[in-house]
């Protein structure tokens, strides 16, 4: 059973994601393809409900070496659950359960560069995207399960971008022409993941250790500009300690409930190299209202809070925090 809901986040994150390459020195194919990374990752974490949406802010540095300043903004809704109790698998001693899976979500990228001769100038990201899919739980003992998923993803991303300096005023036609500026790409993701789950129940309290692998297939079909056909390939993976303790007394008629959890996202591919992030931490901590058996399909609702650190990644988030039972 996963977490889903809508998740506001304030955190710094350090990454690559630039418009730098509009200065001489890095060969054009190295640009593109740099701009095609950008478009794969943002696409992903626009709408993946395995990543964190919220508000980003970050300084970097492009691959031509120019500071900039970025300030990204992902609003999401969705989550996962696990539909039913479990039924049996046939004579094995196996019980299985469907699962639902979607999300989706509104990215706006803004980067400010600040040095060199496009100093001034501001490139403007905006990416919306919708994914759904689902697989099923197999339950190998009371404790050990693994569910395999399947996903689809579309996405569309454009960019827009401020010549203030004189260098992008002087260049724009040839910016436009090579799909580095102002240009729209829609595209597609496949999702496959595998998720294997552990749970350790002490009295009332409940502890999940989670590993959750996914894979991003993602390709164009549509765009603005020939140069920026996209077929990347992405990878993430979240290990994760989860608690959830009740607290034996209710509130407004449900009982209070407390929690967090603590992982480890890896990122992989295109997500890594568009991201410039190797890796996220989080510390999650919620205190929530039990409404299981109270409210359709829902287990509890409440606040949740958490820091990040990581590669070059350091921050907090707080939003509601909403668990589903299907």
């Amino acid at each position: 059973m996963r977490k889903g809901g809508y998740c506001l986040v304030l955190f710094l994150l350090l990454s690559r994601m630039a418009t730098a390459q509009f200065l001489p020195g890095p060969e054009p194919d190295q640009l593109i393809d740099s701009e095609r990374a950008r478009i794969e990752a943002l696409t992903i974490l626009g709408a993946d409900f395995g990543l964190t949406g919220g508000d980003f802010r970050s300084t970097s540095q492009h691959v031509a070496g120019i500071p900039e300043d970025t300030a990204i903004s992902v609003n999401k809704f969705g989550g996962a659950g696990d539909v039913g109790a479990p039924h049996p698998l046939g004579t094995l001693p196996v019980g299985w359960q469907p699962v639902v899976q979607g999300s989706m979500g509104w990215l706006n990228s803004t980067n400010h560069l600040e040095a060199g001769a496009i100093a001034g100038d501001t490139s403007r990201f905006s990416a919306y995207a919708i994914q759904f899919g689902g697989g099923a739980r197999f339950w190998l003992s009371d404790a050990l399960s693994v569910s395999p998923t399947l996903m689809g993803m579309y996405g569309r991303i454009s960019n827009t971008y401020d010549p203030y300096s004189f260098y992008a005023r002087q260049n724009l036609n040839t910016l436009e022409g090579l799909g580095l500026i102002d240009w729209a790409v829609d595209t597609w993701t496949v999702r496959p993941a595998l998720d294997l789950q552990y749970l350790l129940v002490l009295d009332r309290t409940v502890i999940t250790l989670t590993s959750d692998g996914a894979f991003f297939d993602t390709q164009s079909f549509s765009g603005s500009n020939r140069h920026l056909s996209v077929l990347g390939t992405s990878g993430s993976l979240e290990n994760k300690l989860d608690i959830d303790l009740p607290l034996g007394f209710e509130l407004f008629g449900h009982e209070l409930r407390t929690g967090g959890y603590l992982s480890r996202t890896d990122l992989y591919g295109g997500l890594r190299s568009g991201l410039g992030v190797d890796y996220i931490n989080e510390v999650h901590a919620r205190v929530v209202l039990d409404f299981l058996g109270q409210l359709w399909k829902i287990q509890w609702i409440g606040i949740g809070g958490s820091y990040l650190s990581g590669t070059a990644i350091r921050g907090w988030t707080i939003g509601a925090d909403v668990m589903f039972r299907f």
